[in-house]
């Protein structure tokens, strides 16, 4: 009886077995690989699985993350509803609760204070039509002047490096598909193999090819062991070692004289400078021997095509912008920019870290990368959105300098969508007890995140299979993402949050949309003529053609595979060039008697940003479940650290315990820590508040430390 029941029960349940297949991509890095997640239901549970879906950019290929993506989706510490903070423990209100306790508040505050005394602090993880409306919501609901986003952290160096040379900003200045074809690659502070994944074929491909790749980082990594000559130059010496590369060129004539005659100003300047440098005091600088820096040189510069890409590594310092203009210098140099296998790419962190910074995140950017102080740029918007041209506020700050307008009591209320700054910028508890100051503090979130705890009000936002939108990938290709799963709860889509608020706080009439397609549209028209402009891009066109690179300013257009073939976006049609000092103008940390070592940190494969999110994947977690220190073991030795023990890191701003990790391949001055882990392991309490005179980047990538054993 016993045997024919189990045959019943498990014949019911196959009979009761559905599957379901939602579209989606991946939440996480730039390369916005498409995939389906596919749902298959029983009697006694769901299971589900991932897997990619074919696309111009990762070709169907999925990494770790995006194949365990869902997890984090589907899990129960997901917020459902919204939740006030009452005696310090966070309770469930109402919808219309929460949104009339905004409404309260925030008239509250910007009577007493003034309109800037509210702040929005914006992400680079929400779709295109998000972040256009979240730039609108702050200037016309809020009329405050203070708005400004994560990709601040990510994004903003490479951003005004190549705006200021080139004279505008895309990921990539040619097509992912012309990598494999280009003889020469410089890989400039970027781990691709960990951060990006499914970009690594192109590369490999390059490699099979007979391309020359050459990688640059302090670190040996999964992405230089691939690389032929790998320069471990010394944290914080980006520029110098650049400097030196341009020098060899010069020196042995490896420049596109004609190439530089017609589009590049600024060469002179930058030949007269680099003439007056020493080789040997630029290898002592950085670390790199003469001969490499030689050997680099001379391939990129006699090879018919080559591409540089950067990324964090050398993004996030404090002459970051310079940094990279100093490699940009070298594609003009060279006359390596605007044709066939020859170009830039910036290796977008965040998964909308492209689009999210050209509709209006920025503190100094209206939509389409107009300028915020442009008359021009300001009566279009202006007209766009039905209001007045003097009622637009002015520009604002970067997202750390909001934080120290918190803390100097000038800005009273922040409004924080999908961002986690508490973990993510650096001086991290001074930011905590800055955001503590708030008198009122709404966050818009899936989880309780490290931020949200300060919150006075959390509002539960959905995820990724959720949400619809556009995205712009690191090609700077627009793509639609679909999604249809079911929301949980009673979390909202980030739009709607941002209508409902803008209807209670009476400026509906300027937010009255139904759809991300609605609002799409008006993005279209906003950013029409201008430099991101989104004008012919339909959803339909996306869901056709499978994403559309901007520009693409009419239906007809096919969007722009390779900019700079004719004439840069500079009003003359010339590139800039420019001199790059290899001592930066704000003087990084460097070792001493006290603080011996450089800390430089980056990420791992199985996390994103703070882990808020890969922290709740069983799967993600399991493979790198805490941080740790990377050092070489000569060095361990030198200051009596053992392998695979607890260590205390301090800097002249904190301390942090991490477990050691002994590794040959690290320089011997260096350490190195991951970033994605909170609280006691939150690396960048160590970081400096020191920024980017250009573009406001904090310097993550360079510190001073001293480290020490725990005691057992």
């Amino acid at each position: 009886m016993t045997e024919m029941l189990l045959r019943y029960f498990r014949k019911r349940q196959q009979q009761v077995e559905t599957e379901k297949v939602y579209d989606t991509q991946c939440p996480f890095c730039s390369m916005q690989c498409k995939m389906q997640l596919i749902e298959q239901s029983t009697v006694t549970r769901k299971t589900y699985k991932t897997v990619g879906k074919d696309n111009p950019t990762s070709e169907g290929r999925l990494c770790i993350k995006g194949l365990n993506a869902h997890q984090h989706a589907v899990h129960n510490d997901r917020i459902k509803h919204p939740l006030l903070k009452v005696n310090g423990e966070f309770v469930r209100i109402s919808w219309d609760e929460a949104i009339n306790l905004i409404k309260e508040k925030f008239t509250e505050i910007q009577t007493e204070h003034g309109n800037n005394a509210l702040s929005v602090y914006g992400s680079a993880t929400i779709t295109n039509e998000e972040a256009y409306l979240l730039g609108k919501f702050a200037r016309v609901a809020l009329g405050t002047r203070y708005i400004d986003y994560n990709g601040r952290l990510c994004m903003s160096a490479a951003a005004s490096a190549a705006a200021q040379t080139f004279g505008m900003d895309r990921g990539f200045t040619n097509t992912i598909q012309e990598i494999p074809h280009s003889r020469c690659l410089i890989l400039a502070g970027t781990n691709v193999a960990e951060c990006q994944p499914t970009i690594m074929p192109y590369f490999e491909k390059a490699k099979e090819n007979g391309s020359f790749i050459i990688a640059i980082d302090p670190r040996e990594t999964a992405t230089t062991k691939m690389a032929d000559l790998h320069l471990k130059v010394k944290p914080g010496m980006d520029a110098a070692l650049t400097n030196g590369l341009l020098k060899v060129i010069l020196e042995e004539n490896l420049i596109d004289e004609q190439f530089i005659a017609e589009r590049v100003n600024g060469f002179n300047e930058v030949r007269e400078y680099v003439a007056s440098l020493d080789l040997e005091e630029i290898s002592e600088q950085t670390g790199v021997p003469l001969d490499q820096i030689k050997k680099a040189a001379t391939v990129f510069g006699r090879e018919e095509s080559g591409m540089i890409f950067t990324a964090r590594g050398i993004e996030q310092q404090t002459d970051g912008s310079a940094s990279v203009r100093n490699f940009l210098n070298i594609l003009l140099a060279t006359g390596k920019i605007g044709k066939e296998y020859s170009g830039y790419g910036a290796v977008t962190g965040q998964g909308n870290g492209q689009g999210a910074r050209e509709h209006g995140q920025k503190a100094d950017q209206l939509p389409g990368y107009r300028s915020i102080e442009n008359e021009e740029h300001r009566n279009y918007i202006a007209d766009v959105w039905g209001i007045r041209e003097q009622d637009l506020p002015r520009k604002g700050v970067s997202a750390f300098e909001m934080i120290q307008k918190i803390d100097e009591g000038e800005i009273k209320g922040m409004f924080l969508m999908c961002s986690n700054p508490v973990v993510s910028n650096p001086s991290a508890e001074f930011v905590k007890k800055a955001l503590e100051k708030l008198d009122f503090f709404v966050a818009v979130d899936m989880f309780i995140s490290e931020s949200a705890r300060l919150a006075d009000l959390i509002l539960p936002a959905t995820s990724y299979l959720e949400t619809p939108g556009t995205m712009t990938n690191v090609e700077g290709r627009v793509t639609l993402r679909e999604a249809s799963f079911p929301i949980r709860g009673e979390a909202k889509h980030d739009w709607q949050i941002i209508c409902d608020v803008a209807e209670a706080l009476g400026k509906g009439e300027y937010f009255a949309f139904s759809s991300p397609e609605e609002i799409f549209n008006e993005l279209r028209v906003a950013t029409r003529g201008g430099i991101a402009d989104y004008s012919g891009i339909t959803y339909d066109r996306l869901r056709e053609e499978k994403g559309i690179l901007w520009p693409c300013p009419d239906q007809d257009h096919p969007g722009t595979k390779r900019l700079f073939g004719q004439e840069f976006a500079h009003a003359d049609g010339k590139a800039k060039m420019v001199v790059v000092q290899s001592e930066p103008e704000i003087p990084k940390e460097k070792p001493t008697e006290e603080f011996p070592l450089y800390l430089t940190t980056g990420r791992v494969m199985s996390h994103y940003l703070t882990g808020v999110q890969t922290r709740k994947s069983s799967t993600l977690a399991a493979r790198e479940f805490e941080s740790y220190m990377e050092i070489h073991p000569s060095t361990a030795e030198k200051f009596h650290i053992k392998d695979n023990t607890l260590v205390k890191i301090e800097s002249k701003r904190g301390s942090i315990v991490v477990r050691s990790k002994w590794s040959q391949t690290i320089r011997k001055d260096t350490v190195f820590v991951p970033f994605h882990w909170a609280d006691s392991q939150n690396v960048n309490r160590l970081v400096s508040k020191k920024l980017d005179p250009t573009c406001r980047m904090p310097g993550f990538k360079v510190s001073a430390v001293k480290i020490s054993p725990i005691a057992n």
